[in-house]
């Protein structure tokens, strides 16, 4: 997936607070009612003003007890369901065409591109798509991919994608998806997923009449949409029904992840995964010059009518080298490009596969940040088994953790674990200073409340003395590449200021030593520097915009707020704002506009590109994308063109849309095998409580929480407690292949059993955020996960694996 594809898919379009326009509200998968109580107070306020409120999940959660539609639906189906939603919205298109906005689907998207005549679906090659290297259920890792060559848009003579306005060619975007979501009918849906068809079809009805010009949708999801071996897929579908209702860049509208920590999403923006360097892709092996990287990862377009702002990506990157590097970073030696760590392409370098590493003894050795993964990594005896083999662990925590003391664990013998262990102790959010990027990509300052305990440290002055030391035994030492350290520009002192850093990141015009405005005065000469692009505005000549607490609102829409902490990227506040109004700047919504062309100028939300309305000369709304436009057609995904669904890793079921059985491009690792469906016959997930906080290395430590959640529990039905002999408070056991976990029964009508395809298949809830530390303790549900992700993303599938239970 290249970065310009990526960008956006995990960051939120709107702030909570313009939830309160919305027409409707469809949350997928998620709680916000009890754990994200601070946005779920702008749904109900949306209610209180007539909006519905639609929750699909699979329990009767607190969210779902406020619904005025709710769905039941078998965890790992979500895109069995929004695709019948798709397939229901394309219908009622071309049915009532005069309810929707058809100028917003084939000016804005992709929708009227024609795409190569040898392109092929899931319906009719058994699952797959054109172009796959296997052949159905392959089990040959090497041949799990595809050649994306049928994938590509047809062009004319002049390199320019052929399109069709009237969306009535057969090879263009809109057809081949209504094509390909034709066979997502009501009852195939209820079929797979065990939501009842009347149901179903009512949330349709409902949710598809956002697709007025006058009326916006809102659909929300949790990081528990993207915990699936098609978990990209499932945000892509979510995003293909937003933008057929032309709900992306309205106010009310959207498309929101709802996020589990403070600051995760910040994580992702200063490029805490791997392949990313902060806002720019990281160069690969085969990337041999400065120049040959950036040809690779620069986007270019032959449309006149895209501004295509990623083109901006060598400005980006030298400045990225300069606040890296310094004066050692220049146009001779390529800005200090070969300092830079390369990774091997078709290489994993995500959690599981560092594990797998681990374990083989080819990594020996892990700095683990803050993260607890003996209780929150996926398959969690695994993850402690890879810990047992490392040479050493540095681990910086406020408590100790089941990670930290991995080897006291239940069942082994800390004599036979030969890993040396060096916790640092660490200080809370609330022992220092610095900034956090909340969920809707809003940067506010936070001040030091109280001095932390003994030696306590930041992480900056962690990795501050560790990069310093680093620094001083390459320059005796050497080493390969010894550059790479020894040349970085680290002028930070004794006692770093989190303020030093925050310029940093914000940048400076190298000529005169002044901090930027924002990130389009950027350079690619090397005369300005500059640690994230998009963050690039938070703290400038004029002070530090993220301390800012204005809380007066935009004249336009009062549920923007420019004053108030600092929203990237440059204070706009919904992206792809342009998508809202027509081509002449006339909002779609007057009554909620999010921007408006008046008087020759734009008004209201910082708009997406300082460009004229497109009759006036301006650009397409969807700036970040080479085109212009949004992708329903998503050509640069591994696993498909158009999101299918495909059963789980683990499934006591066969998929019923086709022959193939999972994801062709699963990520499997070589440890893992799934659990035999004859012995594990119910569907497991996990989720979160509102008094308990991820892993519980905080919340099980506190004893107030520990009180009032004392041990772990498992949800069940009331029909399956009675088929397995169980009532409410008794212990059981619940186990598979991978191993078992003790919990307290919770006997509920919060779960039923699912009819799918005419087999009753039960689900059961678990918790997670326990361990043997602490005051409280119990064992994680991530003992039961698997081992196996995302193709795109490896993001790990821990929603939904095969359990059976009994009473212990």
């Amino acid at each position: 997936m290249s970065f310009a594809e990526s960008f956006g898919r995990g960051a939120m379009t709107q702030p909570w607070n313009d939830a309160t326009h919305s027409d409707c509200i469809l949350v997928i998968g998620s709680n916000p009612a009890a754990n994200h109580p601070l946005a779920f107070r702008y749904f109900t306020e949306a209610k209180l003003k007539g909006a519905k409120l639609i929750v699909l999940d699979p329990r009767v959660s607190q969210t779902a007890a406020k619904a005025d539609l709710y769905a039941h639906f078998r965890s790992g189906t979500d895109i069995a369901l929004i695709g019948g939603m798709i397939r229901y919205v394309i219908e009622d298109i071309e049915s009532h065409t005069e309810k929707y906005n058809l100028a917003y689907i084939t000016e804005y998207t992709n929708a009227p591109y024609l795409v190569n005549p040898d392109f092929k679906g899931p319906g009719e090659l058994d699952g797959l798509f054109s172009g796959y290297a296997g052949g159905v259920n392959e089990t040959d890792v090497s041949k799990m991919k595809y050649d994306k060559s049928t994938w590509q848009f047809q062009l004319d003579d002049q390199g320019n994608i052929k399109i069709d306005k009237t969306l009535k060619d057969p090879r263009c975007v809109f057809q081949l998806l209504k094509k390909h979501f034709a066979r997502y009918t009501p009852e195939k849906v209820s079929s797979i997923t065990g939501t009842p068809k009347d149901t179903f079809l009512e949330i349709c009805r409902t949710f598809a009449a956002t697709g007025q010009k006058d009326k916006a949708g809102l659909l929300t999801f949790s990081i528990a949409s993207c915990q699936h071996s098609h978990g990209c897929q499932n945000v892509t579908a979510y995003s293909i029904l937003q933008l057929l209702l032309g709900n992306i860049g309205a106010s009310g509208g959207g498309i929101n992840a709802l996020r589990g920590i403070a600051s995760v999403g910040g994580s992702v923006d200063m490029a805490l995964h791997p392949y990313v360097f902060p806002g720019t892709p990281q160069p690969q092996d085969t990337d041999t010059s400065l120049d040959e990287y950036l040809e690779r990862v620069t986007p270019t377009t032959n449309d006149l009518k895209s501004l295509n702002w990623v083109s901006n990506l060598p400005k980006y990157f030298v400045s990225l080298l300069k606040a890296w590097y310094g004066n050692a970073a220049n146009k001779d030696n390529q800005f200090g490009y070969h300092y830079l760590p390369k990774y091997i392409k078709n290489e994993d370098y995500t959690m599981m596969a560092y594990a797998e590493a681990m374990e083989r003894g080819i990594l020996k050795g892990l700095l683990c940040w803050g993260q607890n993964w003996a209780v929150s990594g996926p398959n969690a005896n695994a993850i402690c088994m890879a810990m047992d083999k490392l040479d050493w662990m540095v681990a910086t925590e406020i408590f100790p953790t089941e990670t930290t003391d991995f080897w006291h664990r239940p069942g082994v013998n800390p004599a036979e674990i030969n890993t040396e262990v060096f916790v640092l102790p660490a200080l809370s959010s609330l022992e220092k200073e610095g900034s956090l990027s909340s969920s809707h990509r809003w940067i506010q300052w936070r001040w030091k409340v109280a001095d932390g305990p003994g030696v306590a440290k930041s992480e900056l002055w962690m990795v501050n003395k560790l990069v310093l030391k680093l620094k001083e035994l390459y320059a005796q030492e050497g080493g390969p590449n010894a550059g790479a350290i020894t040349k970085l520009a680290w002028e930070y002192g004794d006692t770093p200021e989190p303020h030093q850093v925050a310029k940093e990141v914000n940048g400076y015009d190298l000529t005169t030593g002044k901090l930027v405005d924002n990130f389009t005065q950027l350079k690619d000469d090397g005369t300005t520097s500059c640690g994230l692009w998009l963050y690039s505005g938070q703290y400038t000549e004029e002070g530090n915009m993220m301390a800012r607490r204005d809380p007066t609102p935009n004249t336009l829409n009062e549920a923007l707020h420019h004053n108030w902490g600092y929203c990237w990227p440059v204070g706009r506040n919904i992206i792809y704002n342009r998508a809202s109004v027509d081509l002449n700047g006339e909002p779609w919504n007057k009554e909620h506009p999010s921007i408006w062309w008046k008087d020759g100028k734009w008004i209201g939300d910082v708009p997406d590109g300082p460009a004229p309305p497109m009759t006036e000369g301006g650009y397409k709304p969807f700036i970040m994308k080479a085109d212009g436009v949004a992708k329903i057609f998503c050509n640069g995904l591994d696993d498909g063109p158009f999101p299918e669904h495909y059963e789980p890793w683990e499934s006591p079921v066969r998929n019923q849309m086709t022959k193939q059985q999972n994801s062709p491009c699963i990520g499997v690792y070589r440890q893992e095998e799934k659990s035999d469906p004859e012995r594990f016959p119910i569907v497991g997930t996990q989720y979160r409580l509102g008094s308990m906080w991820n892993s519980g290395a905080m919340s099980r430590n506190s004893p107030w929480l520990a009180e009032l959640q004392p041990e772990p529990f498992v949800e069940i039905s009331e029909e399956l407690a009675t088929e397995k002999g169980i009532t409410n408070g008794d212990r059981v056991v619940v186990e598979n292949k991978r191993g078992q976990v003790k919990m307290v029964a919770l006997v509920t009508k919060c779960f039923k059993p699912f009819n799918v395809a005419g087999k009753t298949v039960h689900q059961v809830g678990l918790i997670w955020h326990w361990g043997n530390m602490g005051l409280s303790t119990g064992d994680s549900a991530n003992v039961l996960t698997s081992y196996v992700g995302d193709t795109n993303t490896m993001q790990p599938e821990q929603k939904v694996f095969l359990v059976n239970i009994r009473k212990a």
